[in-house]
């Protein structure tokens, strides 16, 4: 079994960027540089012949490349904050590429998606991070913009769990246009 899901890369300006900005937030488990992205769609645990058949699909999709910018910063879980995230500024051809995608796999059998496409980029992962440095940091980063950027492609990631948190690995990259 497999872990996969699909997701756009960061350039590496941006992911040093995001990065920097990681900090303040005891609780927080900051993901790493190499970790960082913007899912289209987690898919989860599939078998081999699963996997292979998600690849044939995706190298079969067609989608105009487009610019992606960055903007605002939240976190999910209102009362109990679990994460925190930077937005994406709205971008219709994003939405019809995750819509696209998502498409795909229902049509190959794989379960729907029940929650609705918010697209972000997780910054932090927290737990027992006080309520207060959560605000400030949210604060601190309400007006964060960057971009735009093009994309060209996206890509089918594996994740793999460590003792120090999760790896991913990108094990095929698709060219849009």
């Amino acid at each position: 079994m497999i872990r996969l899901f699909t997701a756009i890369g960061l350039p590496a300006d941006l992911v040093t960027r995001l990065s920097l900005m990681q900090g303040g937030v005891p609780g927080a488990r900051w993901s790493p540089p190499e970790n960082l992205h913007l899912t289209l769609r987690f898919i989860g645990e599939v078998d081999e012949v699963v996997a292979n058949d998600i690849d044939d699909m995706l190298t079969g999709l067609r989608a105009a490349p487009f610019d992606l910018a960055l903007m605002g910063c939240g976190s999910f879980g209102s009362k109990d904050p679990h994460s925190l995230w930077i937005g994406i500024a709205p971008c219709p051809p994003l939405m019809h590429l995750a819509a696209r995608i998502e498409s795909l796999l229902q049509r190959m059998g794989l379960a729907a998606e029940m929650r609705k496409y918010k697209p972000h980029v997780t910054l932090a992962r927290l737990k027992d991070a006080p309520a207060p440095r959560v605000q400030a940091f949210l604060a601190d980063h309400a007006l964060f913009t960057c971009g735009p950027f093009g994309v060209n492609s996206f890509g089918l990631y594996s994740s793999h769990q460590s003792s120090h948190g999760s790896q991913y690995v990108l094990e095929r990259s698709y060219a849009l246009g």
